[in-house]
């Protein structure tokens, strides 16, 4: 038989052990492909939403895994699907072959400009990206788009006869699709193995987005940049995902704190997304790299190619295709 003061300590050990175990924050996993700690836009949007969870105080953490550190580029969709990753930023053209409407998110000439792009955010063309990405499972917890460009080894990049002949690693299927049509081969990695392509001379070319070639110092293999300009072929959705199976595991106060916390990254990267091209330019041009912009002619030029490559394949292969194409061209 236990004595009563013996079997009153283990029971306050006892009481005392579950109310900790029920005090334990909620520990989430966010992962991408971004730098973590060196100004990368990306990681920094992550990085709001951690930090905001955590100051909240509804018993939510957020670990952050940059630099590809937990899944690859291309396995983070699945992951979320599954439930088996909780956050993540990716270019959601990733997913493409999962949700080829995605392909829409990286579509040459689809945004021109940041301005357009924050337009889109509440067009009718992102309410049915939207749904694919609720149907399949995922949560949008920020939007971003960011406006991207093309770097060669060889030269500068202005009408299509320049990529002919060129080995172009290209982000998505549309712009690959675009790039071929004007000659170029196609070379599939994810962004984080852009520079050692270009150095070892599997890739002649590139095309990513502005905070890409600054975050992984494309500038130190390449000899001009396309930039955006006034006449952005390049622009590319790149939301913060979380998975639906884990935001409906939380509370509603710990919903609440991630969607505002979501809305906080949201505002700063539209604050900061002309800023990245700017800042491409001068550490391009800083490290003595060439940089021009498109002219109207010459992006001109560019969309014919994309509507007979692109345009036409994406109308071809996705249900409603040519009309998402033109909800989003319909946006003023």
């Amino acid at each position: 038989m236990i004595p009563l003061r013996s079997a009153a300590v283990a029971a306050a050990v006892f009481a005392a052990m579950s109310a900790t175990a029920l005090a334990a924050p909620t520990t989430l996993r966010a992962s991408h492909q971004f730098p973590g700690g060196r100004g990368d836009v990306r990681d920094e949007m992550v990085q709001i939403i951690a930090r905001d969870a955590k100051a909240a105080n509804v018993d939510l953490e957020i670990q952050v895994y940059p630099g590809a550190s937990l899944f690859k580029p291309n396995e983070q969709w699945n992951a979320l699907v599954n439930g088996q990753l909780d956050l993540s930023s990716f270019p959601l053209d990733y997913a493409s072959g999962k949700v080829r409407a995605f392909g829409a998110t990286l579509m040459p000439g689809l945004v021109r400009s940041h301005e357009r792009a924050q337009r889109l955010n509440d067009s009718p063309f992102m309410k049915e990206i939207k749904a694919h990405i609720d149907k399949a499972g995922v949560v949008v917890l920020a939007d971003a788009w960011l406006a991207g460009a093309i770097a060669s080894k060889k030269g500068c990049i202005r009408r299509p006869e320049d990529i002919r002949g060129l080995k172009v690693r290209s982000a998505g299927p549309t712009f690959a699709s675009m790039w071929q049509s004007a000659g170029a081969s196609i070379v599939s990695i994810p962004s984080n193995e852009v520079y050692n392509a270009l150095q070892t001379g599997v890739a002649d070319a590139t095309d990513t987005s502005s905070g890409s070639f600054v975050s992984f110092r494309i500038y130190e293999q390449v000899k001009c940049l396309t930039a955006p300009g006034d006449n952005a072929l390049w622009f590319m959705y790149e939301p913060v995902l979380m998975s639906k199976k884990t935001f409906l595991r939380l509370d509603r106060k710990q919903q609440d704190a991630l969607l505002q916390a979501g809305r906080k990254s949201q505002q700063f990267f539209a604050a900061n997304a002309k800023g990245l091209d700017d800042e491409m330019v001068k550490v391009f041009r800083d490290h003595k790299v060439e940089v021009i912009t498109l002219t109207p002619a010459e992006y001109d030029a560019w969309i014919k190619v994309a509507r007979e490559s692109s345009y036409a394949e994406f109308d071809k292969e996705v249900p409603n295709g040519k009309k998402l194409i033109e909800e989003a061209l319909s946006v003023k």
